[in-house]
């Protein structure tokens, strides 16, 4: 298990930062890291047997994050006001805030597929693969998520990678 330890250690960041974009709150994002974790330790023998361990081990955060979007537990539970969270420093603050919101209004797996086409730079058979659905769903979801976040960002978004 030493591998595992090593693994985590040095993605923990990695996991987080998508984590929270996935949820959009630092406390969930927490949470939801240290059940990706969990599942990744207990199918850790399989995992790391995998061609691509990075891919894995997001498919379980991912597959965490829509699982937990299934039950009614965080619609009871809003830890955002008490959130007291620093953006980084030398960023747009307003924009990364107003993204953060726009980011937070869309369904869980037009997010996920956002966060991983356009934060984690997957190629959409990559997503496809990631999400356990086809290239077609990835491009559809996608297409809708960048429709609604312009509608509610007011501003053109920029399509493609930087």
């Amino acid at each position: 298990m030493h591998d595992f330890t090593e693994y985590v250690t040095a993605r923990s960041g990695w996991f987080r930062k998508v984590a929270y974009l996935l949820c959009g709150d630092w406390h969930r994002a927490d949470d939801l890291v240290q059940t990706a974790i969990t599942r990744l330790y207990a199918n850790w023998p399989r995992a790391a047997r995998a061609d691509n361990l990075d891919g894995y081990a997001r498919r379980t955060l991912v597959n965490a994050f829509i699982a937990e979007q299934r039950t009614s537990w965080w619609r009871r539970v809003d830890l955002r006001g008490t959130d007291h969270e620093r953006p980084a420093p030398g960023s747009d603050v307003d924009a990364a805030l107003d993204l953060r919101a726009a980011l937070d209004r869309l369904p869980a797996r037009q997010r996920a597929t956002v966060v991983l086409r356009y934060f984690g730079d997957l190629s959409v058979a990559d997503t496809a693969r990631a999400l356990g659905c086809s290239e077609g769903t990835v491009k559809s979801q996608t297409a809708k998520a960048v429709e609604t976040l312009r509608e509610l960002l007011g501003d053109p978004i920029r399509e493609g990678r930087a």
